[in-house]
């Protein structure tokens, strides 16, 4: 708040004035304003003779400024203006050095408020005054203030009342006040005499400052202004202290440190704290002296003597009462010491019944000396869960945390700092300039969000009450006796052996001095620890990933005993699989762990197989204990058993089919081999599944030169390893002497990587009429090409497969001419196309079927061909498709012709000429045609009859190559069925064969096909 003075007085200082000396002289009046007449021409007079001090000079101007805002019906603004006033002649006062004796302007202030708030008294009715407490309650608290600090200076709150010398400066200070002015002589309530009785005996004092008090603290709470009541009560708390009353101080003394407690004064909380000790410790509270006491002695703000005080006075106490034995005193942990961390050993807080388990805290004693705490004690609380059966070792140590340590978050201070939760101030400065010539009249610091910062904070509760902490009182309990904590971090370590399976809850922290008790009410984060009780396991999994089938790959069996000893002479018994190997090593070990996993041995391994049984003698180990040792199994190599052909050159195939197969074919078999186990500590036998992933996928194909045939065999690396493959060989598990197989492949290994594949052909080949189908037998040799030498010899891969159909009964062959008298096709010209289908052999069994028609010269079948262009390079004119009767004979030749235009230039592939098996259509119901109606008009060499075709294609018109349906109805006739032919039957000769198509000279733009 700016100096009402420095606003007047600044620029006189400014220009090196020096009248201002008239009104230093030493102050001899302080009889206070006067506001009932509305001139005093007693301090005019002396202003004129320059007699007048700088009192006189200020009540002087003020008591006209009041009469001026009183005629102006402003009163509150007198009260405003009246304690800027005041304030500002006491500064003043101090600034110039004006001698002032001690107490005269207290009585100054004190006659000023009172005159100031009985003048607007005078002038405003009562609902007034009470709507508007706002504006005076600051001249209340301000007069309370003064004779307080009156009583002080005059002996008047002393235990034995005021001596001599406080007697002649009451004298002294009544006589500054001089006679009382005549405008109040005959007022009851005058200023003048509440003051000369105040200070006339301790009685009469203590009466006017407990209504000053009280009537400050009416106002304040009346107004909201809580903060202020709780400051006036903590002076009466110090009155009363004084005058030997601690009950009625306490309550005060208790509102005022939980008004600082919730705005985090420091200093003021401990010198509250101080005074709060000594009210409890007259009125015998020993529980809340000792509490306070405690905070004391941690308070950081204090000395280290005065720490160590409080520090004795609670060792003192419990001295005391060791020899007496009396009640317990709980109090809390926090104003004692704090709780840092916590640390398990083992690290996973699990143990097995019998073990011994570890717990290590770290104390921080915040008491200034060392103090000898007779026992430390955690209380424990046991539960058995009702799924306690699952918590083995392994489902405990996978549910804990692993380094064992629990960090405790910081006790409640005994010094709460709200202000952090707080914004930050905002601050700025403040000019205030002269209007006539600018000049600089004050300036100043101004927060402009003190709303935010000074809101009320009614939530928060003192620390200083009773502690209500329990003490719990259970059956487990870790102790730790005899314990000397030093100021700062110590460490106390309890251990406990575990008796009874189930979770251990550490519920509270109790630290015992003589009968005082300080409690950790709560320990958060919760704090557990497991004791199990374990069956005996087995366990078996391999080491990497996934095992490999045909190569050896290692195993690992884990032995968890439990409770069960293993004695010299246990084993297990391994039944055994047929297409399972066990492998024993000479080198086989054995590691036995603690429950820690901390080494304790290694034995041999001995291992003894037979033909149906693998007996593994284990070494002996305590109980809750693990055995691991590693075994190399292998899995005989195999391929799944594929009844036709999984891949054919030539074959079409639907996209999304594709990929599906695709995606499937990236993933590797697997095989599960189920080997059972015998172990000594149960009857009953344990079932392991192994599954072995294999690593090769192989696929076959059938390809086609003409009449001769070849079977391709691809193996695909599927796993990360590399591979050698050797040796290998396709038989035909049959002998048919008629057939060979003609090996094209390299004599040498050969390496396969991960993800590549490796090819082998062969060339068939038969005397006579070849079978319908022909089944084969593919086996390889295959070892890691980055392993070592094996220790035993591993059987060949085998894959075995079935091709059905492979013989080539017809030769498709098509040829594209350019129109007559040009020597290339172009594009936009109809070119003839030319199809050739050609009968390779005579009659076979394969043909013997539903198309088969027999007459009296020669066998015939229908087959359909359809022309289609999938890459839309061609349109094809007229029909596109068409059936035909085809002698079953040797050399029996149909030649279809027809128009194509090109739509590209370049060289363009041939369209694509399809054949199908042309089946009647099986319905009793529908009225069928004569066979010979469905047959084209084509040029045949042995066949003469000439129809239409089905799908009625006839015509002139150009178009894009269509699939004909091969059901439904059409024209209302049933539709015949149409059956593909194997690829191994038809030969397609005129694929890979491309044209060339030159552009038609009057295109603008060119289109260019390349292939």
């Amino acid at each position: 708040m700016p100096s009402y003075s420095m606003m007047n007085w600044t620029p006189c200082f400014l220009n090196g004035a020096n009248w201002l000396t008239f009104f230093c002289q030493p102050v001899k009046s302080w009889n206070g304003l006067i506001l009932r007449k509305p001139i005093d021409m007693e301090k005019r007079e002396l202003i004129q003779r320059q007699e007048a001090t700088l009192l006189d000079l200020r009540s002087y101007l003020f008591s006209r400024q009041c009469t001026l805002l009183l005629f102006l019906q402003r009163p509150w603004e007198v009260a405003q203006r009246a304690l800027e006033l005041l304030h500002g002649c006491v500064q003043e006062l101090k600034l110039l050095e004006v001698s002032v004796p001690p107490g005269a302007l207290d009585c100054w202030v004190f006659l000023s408020c009172l005159e100031v708030l009985q003048r607007i008294e005078g002038c405003c009715d009562r609902a007034q005054i009470d709507s508007n407490i706002a504006h005076t309650v600051g001249l209340w608290s301000y007069a309370t203030e003064k004779l307080k600090s009156l009583g002080y200076l005059c002996g008047l709150v002393s235990e034995k009342g005021p001596n001599s010398e406080d007697l002649n400066r009451i004298v002294d200070l009544l006589a500054g006040l001089g006679a009382e002015r005549p405008e109040t002589a005959n007022t009851a309530q005058s200023p003048y005499k509440k003051l000369k009785e105040a200070l006339s005996s301790v009685e009469a004092f203590e009466k006017h400052y407990l209504d000053l008090s009280h009537a400050a603290i009416e106002m304040h709470t009346s107004i909201g202004r809580l903060r202020s009541a709780k400051f006036v009560g903590k002076d009466l708390a110090e009155f009363y202290m004084r005058k030997k009353s601690p009950q009625k101080a306490e309550v005060y003394l208790q509102g005022a440190l939980k008004n600082y407690l919730a705005e985090g004064w420091a200093l003021p909380i401990t010198h509250t704290r101080k005074q709060l000790a000594e009210c409890q410790k007259h009125l015998g509270q020993t529980e809340n002296y000792l509490q306070t006491s405690s905070l004391l002695a941690s308070d950081h703000h204090l000395t280290e003597d005065e720490r160590k005080h409080f520090c004795r006075e609670i060792l003192s106490f419990a001295s005391r009462q060791t020899d007496s034995p009396g009640q317990k005193i709980v109090l809390p942990l926090h104003c004692f010491a704090q709780l840092r961390d916590l640390h398990f050993t083992p690290s996973n807080a699990v143990v097995h019944v019998g073990g011994v388990l570890s717990v290590e805290i770290t104390l921080c004693s915040q008491m200034p000396m060392p103090v000898h705490v007779e026992q430390v004690a955690i209380n424990v609380h046991f539960s058995i869960e009702k799924n306690n059966y699952r918590k083995t070792a392994e489902w405990l140590t996978k549910h804990k945390t692993s380094n064992g340590t629990i960090n405790f978050p910081t006790e409640t201070s005994p010094l709460p700092v709200p202000q952090n939760n707080l914004p930050a101030l905002e601050l700025y400065e403040m000019f205030e300039r002269s209007p006539s010539d600018n000049s600089l009249n004050t300036t100043g610091i101004i927060c402009k969000n003190v709303h935010m910062l000074l809101r009320r904070q009614e939530s928060s509760t003192s620390l200083e009450t009773s502690s209500g902490v329990a003490l719990e009182d259970g059956a487990h309990v870790l102790k730790c006796s005899g314990v000397t904590l030093e100021p700062g971090a110590n460490r106390i370590t309890f251990r406990t052996q575990a008796r009874e399976p189930g979770t251990y809850t550490l519920r509270q922290l109790c630290a015992s001095v003589g009968p005082v008790r300080f409690v950790l009410p709560h320990l958060y984060p919760p704090v557990q620890y497991d004791v199990y009780s374990q069956e005996p396991q087995l366990r078996v999994e391999p080491l990497a990933d996934s095992l490999l089938a045909g190569i050896p790959q290692k195993v690992k069996f884990t032995v968890t005993t439990g409770h069960y000893t293993v004695k010299n002479g246990d084993s297990l018994q391994l039944s055994n699989a047929e297409a399972m190997l066990i492998l024993c090593h000479a080198e086989n070990r054995a590691v036995i762990y603690s429950n820690t996993r901390e080494k304790a041995s290694d034995a041999l391994l001995r291992v003894q197989s037979s033909d149906k049984v693998t007996s593994i003698s284990l070494p002996a180990a305590p109980a809750y204990h693990v055995i691991e040792f590693e075994l190399e199994v292998l899995s005989l190599p195999s391929a799944p058993v594929t009844g036709g052909e999984s891949s054919v050159l030539g074959m079409t195939e639907s996209h999304g089919k594709h990929k599906d197969t695709q995606k499937a074919g990236q993933c590797m078999a697997t095989t599960d081999h189920k080997v059972s186990i015998d172990c000594p500590w149960s009857i009953y036998s344990s079932v392991i599944a192994l599954t072995f992933s294999v690593p090769f996928r192989t696929t076959h194909s059938l390809l086609s030169a003409g009449t001769r045939k070849y079977i391709q065999v691809c193996v695909q690396n599927l796993s990360e390893l590399d591979f050698e493959l050797s040796d290998g060989h396709l038989v035909d598990p049959d002998s048919n002497a008629d057939l060979r197989l003609v090996p094209l492949n390299a004599k040498s290994p050969q390496h396969i990587h991960s993800k590549q594949s490796v090819f082998f052909v062969w060339e068939l080949k038969w005397t006579r009429e070849p079978p319908p189908s022909l089944r084969c037998r593919f086996s390889v040799g295959s070892s890691p090409a980055s392993g070592g030498r094996l220790s035993i010899p591993l059987k060949p891969y085998t894959y075995e497969f079935q091709v059905e159909n492979f013989f080539t009964l017809y030769n498709v062959r098509a040829e594209i001419l350019p129109p007559s008298g040009t020597e290339h096709c172009r594009t936009g010209s109809l070119c003839s196309l030319e199809v050739s289908i050609t009968r390779l052999s005579d009659l076979l069994e394969v043909d013997k079927d539903e198309a088969l028609t027999e007459s009296d010269e020669y066998f015939s079948t229908k087959l359909m061909y359809e022309v289609v262009d999938n890459s839309s390079n061609w349109a094809v004119c007229g029909k596109s498709s068409g059936v035909i009767s085809m002698p079953v004979a040797a050399r029996a030749t149909h030649r279809v012709h027809m128009e194509v235009m090109p739509l590209f230039a370049g060289y363009l592939p041939l369209p694509d000429v399809r054949l199908f098996k042309y089946l009647p259509h099986h319905s009793a119901h529908s009225s069928q045609l004569d066979a010979d109606s469905w047959i084209e008009s084509d040029g045949l060499s042995v066949d003469k009859h000439v129809d239409e075709q089905p799908d009625g294609g006839g015509g002139g018109r150009c178009r894009g190559s269509a699939h004909l349906a091969s059901g439904g109805e059409h024209r209302g006739l049933p539709m015949p069925r149409l059956q593909a032919l194997p690829p191994g039957q038809v030969f397609n000769a005129s694929v890979g064969t491309q044209v060339l198509v030159i552009p038609s000279k009057d295109d603008h733009v060119l289109e260019v096909s390349v292939t």
